[in-house]
């Protein structure tokens, strides 16, 4: 299908679900997170964004704070980052690992093919608007909101017996964010627009209507973990560091007068304040050189084009966009009194009172952010999405690649946000491209290869500056998990053209490399070697800690999922000249060493039963054949799936999982194992030790303290959609697969399966009430359903407990109703 039919088809599934299922879901109530008192810290604040740009809106009464981010400002600039010299380490490394069984030796020789530190991603400071005459003790009826269904935050009090509503939103249809101000005091408004920016910088009103600040970025920026006597470091040189404007303008012939390093405004009932904000940047492998002048006036453009609007059309604008992508999907859980609560107070009687609806806003909010932070055109969501306070902000917020990035954009595909996926895929061919050199450089391979951590200059190769753990720092199938996301976004639209001009060269890239990676063990298979299992160690037979070893299961997962996708392209795609590349594939395929059960009856880690350093450990990369791909099914492979489920047990029971992002990915892997229970455990438990009060997914960051990191809020919003349906078998969809008792009744519409499907579904006393299917293209597909529901007016499957045959035809809405 080419990107015109499938426009086409998506055209006619949306209008086909534009009509209500009917079922109770309500349009009535209010998708929203709100509190009663400003934000007191960063972690409060609400979140606004528009793909390139962001903003954390504190809700302030006297003094209101926007901390500011712009996607392209990073440090830095393109460098040379390979290592011609691994390729020498390599050969002793495998012999070390291959036939000596020396691991602790093969960790220190692994840190000899390791190159510089990536960059980090910088933040533009903030915009602070001082308001004169409010005082704080005088406010009542204070409320702020994030409406969740417009994008809008919303601030409203009385002081002095007069309204003050303010809105903030960050308009992807005009590329800025607005600011609307308004009050019913005749005395109107008096305030200030000043700065804070940690960069180097200047502040400037060039007119009565505008207040700019302009800088400059670090050169150089060592990561927040590295210990450094000079780790921000600046440049005079062009291009060493990228200029950067933030602009800052208000609309309809407002006029406003400098004072000292600050723009004042007086006695305005009703003002709009547009921020613009631009950088150097221009490409990731071309020098951030642009002028300071091209700066500005590209900050002019932007805010002269907006402006053109005015307030209610820019409103007007932002929401409709909006709705286009949130309005796909909803959800709606059981609820209570208790659910009208502000969203802090909720959180921190979850595990007590058991909020559901608590969770569907959860839900919805993993839909929000992604929107917010990863939109066409724009960089993908990082490690905080688009937000970010720091200069040395936690592991530089890049694009770490050993489950972090990937677990960003779970939710992209299943949760209706397909367009939202693109800057992932951007990423990738950035990587592409660099990792030719890498893989040639470090191991005088073919193809394409990328490491741990990737940064807006796409650096692939392996950082650490031969002082980092191996285990995280020489991990280097980032590309094959990166691939399977190109996969998944054809199988989930079926879009050939994507499939061809942008899917494919990167897959046959990644295959090539490992096909000149692989080599063969004492037992004549085909292994990867140096392998380590996601920033873990294990114990070898000698007792000592180690962490390189040969043909770890995520990595041999990995390149079997990558090889046969790359063969289901070929054949799928009718690429005839590639026959026989995929005739290379299928030859080395049986040869790949296969996954194995351990002592415990677990699901191994590494190639060999090691003992476990780090039983509570926060990865679980051995399970990626469970979730997030789709090797190991309960029904499909009974064993597997239970010595999967052995190693889940084990490593939570240990007391693994303590991360945000970690429990999120149990909830996934208990959603696909199909025990409702446990998954909704982990989710009480994510809620419980590892959500902010702003609902932002935390990270421990030593005793008594966390971080924000956003991959937490996307994993759990997948894991959700995987509870409730299921399509990684072929041709099968799996009707609430993993439906907690907890969710007795309740209605999820616009969910996405693959083939290109949309499923709404309603239950009522934990029994599937009907569904609804609208597919993209015509299709027969088996219905799994939970024992006991019987669909009416469908046949049994045959040799199938509880599946049923169903033919669908394209943008034909097709309603299953049940006993």
């Amino acid at each position: 299908m080419t990107r015109r039919n499938l426009l086409a088809a998506a055209a006619a599934t949306a209008v086909a679900a534009q009509e209500p299922i009917p079922l109770q879901f309500s349009t009535s109530r209010r998708v929203r997170l709100w509190y009663r008192e400003p934000a007191a810290a960063w972690t409060q604040a609400l979140p606004i964004g528009n793909g390139h740009m962001g903003a954390m809106v504190f809700g302030g009464v006297s003094k209101d704070r926007l901390q500011l981010n712009e996607d392209t400002l990073w440090s830095g600039s393109p460098r040379e980052w390979n290592n011609p010299n691994a390729k020498a380490h390599l050969a002793r490394v495998r012999k070390l690992v291959l036939e000596d069984e020396d691991y602790p030796a093969a960790d220190a020789e692994a840190r000899q093919m390791q190159g510089p530190y990536n960059q980090s991603y910088l933040t533009l400071g903030s915009v602070w608007l001082d308001f004169a005459g409010i005082n704080d003790a005088q406010v009542s009826g204070y409320e702020r909101e994030l409406d969740l269904e417009t994008g809008i935050v919303k601030v409203q009090f009385r002081h002095g017996g007069h309204n003050h509503v303010r809105e903030y939103f960050a308009s992807s249809a005009d590329q800025v964010i607005v600011v609307h101000l308004s009050t019913t005091d005749p005395a109107g408004l008096s305030f200030a627009v000043r700065a804070e920016c940690p960069l180097q910088h200047a502040v400037s009103v060039p007119d009565v209507a505008t207040f700019a600040v302009s800088g400059k970025a670090p050169s150089h920026v060592d990561p927040n973990y590295l210990q450094s006597a000079d780790p921000v470091r600046y440049s005079k040189a062009t291009g060493e560091g990228m200029y950067f404007e933030t602009r800052v303008r208000a609309l309809g012939g407002v006029a406003g007068r400098k004072e000292q390093d600050t723009l004042s405004f007086h006695g305005i009932r009703d003002v709009t304040l547009l921020i613009y904000a631009q950088t150097g940047f221009a490409g990731f492998d071309r020098t951030p050189s642009k002028s300071r002048g091209e700066i500005a006036g590209a900050c002019n453009k932007g805010l002269r084009d907006a402006a053109k609007r005015g307030f209610d059309a820019l409103r007007a604008r932002h929401v409709s966009d909006h709705l286009k992508l949130f309005g796909r999907c909803g959800i709606q859980l059981p609820r209570s009194e208790k659910s009208a609560r502000p969203t802090d107070e909720r959180i921190r009687s979850f595990a007590q009172d058991q909020d559901p609806d608590l969770l569907a806003l959860y839900f919805q909010y993993g839909r929000y952010l992604l929107m917010a932070s990863s939109r066409p055109g724009s960089q993908p969501a990082n490690l905080q999405g688009v937000w970010n306070e720091s200069v040395r902000p936690p592991w530089s917020a890049n694009w770490t690649a050993n489950i972090n990035v990937q677990m960003n954009y779970w939710p992209a595909e299943t949760c209706n946000l397909s367009e939202c996926h693109q800057p992932l895929f951007d990423l990738i061919a950035h990587a592409a491209v660099n990792g030719r050199k890498t893989a040639q450089v470090n191991y005088g391979a073919k193809g394409w290869v990328a490491h741990h951590n990737i940064d807006i200059w796409a650096q692939t190769g392996p950082v650490g500056e031969g002082k980092g753990e191996p285990r995280w720092a020489n991990w280097g199938m980032s590309a094959p998990w990166l691939c399977a996301h190109l996969w998944e976004h054809f199988l989930f639209t079926h879009d050939e053209e994507f499939a061809r001009t942008e899917a494919w060269p990167a897959m046959k890239g990644a295959a090539e490399f490992l096909l000149d990676w692989l080599i063969l063990d004492k037992q004549g298979r085909l292994t990867t070697c140096p392998s380590v299992s996601t920033e873990n160690r294990f114990i070898d037979p000698k007792g000592r800690r180690a962490e390189v070893s040969a043909g770890c299961t995520m990595d041999m997962a990995l390149t079997a999922e990558l090889f046969r996708n790359c063969i289901s392209a070929v054949a799928m795609l009718d690429l005839k000249q590639e026959e026989p590349f995929a005739a290379k594939l299928r030859e080395a395929l049986p040869k790949l060493m296969p996954y194995q059960v351990g002592q415990h009856g677990q699901l191994l880690e590494w190639s060999k039963d090691f003992g476990e350093a780090e039983p509570d450990h926060r990865h679980m990369s051995h399970l990626y054949g469970l979730y997030p791909g789709s090797d190991i099914t309960p029904q499909g492979t009974p064993a597997l799936a239970k010595a999967a489920r052995v190693s889940l047990e084990r490593r939570l029971a240990a007391g693994g999982a303590y991360t945000g992002w970690s429990r999120a990915w149990a909830i996934g892997l208990w959603a696909r194992l199909h025990d409702a229970p446990k998954a909704h455990e982990s989710l009480v438990m994510l809620m419980q030790h590892s959500t902010g009060p702003n609902l932002f997914d935390t990270h421990p960051a030593g005793r008594n303290s966390s971080v924000f990191q956003i991959d937490g809020n996307f994993g759990a919003a997948a894991a959700m959609a995987e509870m409730l349906l299921q399509s990684h078998v072929p041709r099968e969809l799996y009707l609430l697969p993993a439906l907690p008792p907890e969710w007795r009744e309740g209605s999820v519409r616009g969910l996405r399966a693959r083939g290109g499907i949309e499923v709404d579904i309603a239950w009522d006393k934990g029994r599937l009430l009907q569904v609804a299917l609208v597919p993209a293209e015509s299709t027969n597909v088996l219905l799994r359903v939970p024992e006991g529901d019987v669909p009416r007016g469908l046949q049994p499957a045959p040799d199938v407990a509880g599946g049923y045959s169903l033919k669908l035809q394209a943008g034909e809405r097709r309603i299953v109703r049940f006993r």
